[in-house]
């Protein structure tokens, strides 16, 4: 089993989120009836928030439960809700402020943004981990 580098995680990383900014500003500006740069705008504030709260999250969850041990998949489950539940509460007040909106819409908006990553960071990471295999060969090939 290859190991991913450094370089890999955070290009994977950016990639991941400019992608999902150049898709989801636009279309949640139509959609709220927004002007595209207030909506660019809080979509960059969420996608820092994002990557911040994941690694937070990501090291108290390490803690209960540590890497190495086998994590079944009810396991994983909590981690994924807990993880988006937790992010709703935090981006719930920055969208509503960002946007002027009362907080039941900025949860509506946060319930939107879920729908589209879920399915989002699966594709994404499928088509990653396809393209991978791609370049670890070629890699493989120079070398």
């Amino acid at each position: 089993m290859q190991t991913r580098s450094f370089k890999e995680r955070i290009f994977h990383a950016v990639g991941f989120e400019l992608v999902a900014l150049i898709t989801v500003a636009p279309l949640a500006a139509w959609i709220m009836d927004k002007p595209l740069f207030q909506m660019g705008a809080l979509a960059v504030m969420l996608s820092t928030v994002a990557m911040l709260w994941n690694m937070i999250y990501n090291v108290g969850f390490d803690r209960l439960f540590p890497p190495g041990q086998p994590r079944s998949w009810l396991v994983r489950a909590a981690h994924a809700l807990c993880f988006e539940g937790g992010f709703i509460l935090i981006g719930l007040p920055i969208a509503a402020a960002m946007l002027n909106i009362p907080l039941w819409n900025a949860f509506l908006l946060e319930i939107g943004f879920f729908l589209f990553f879920l399915p989002y960071t699966m594709v994404w990471n499928w088509m990653w981990d396809r393209l991978r295999v791609k370049w670890v060969n070629k890699e493989d090939c120079r070398a």
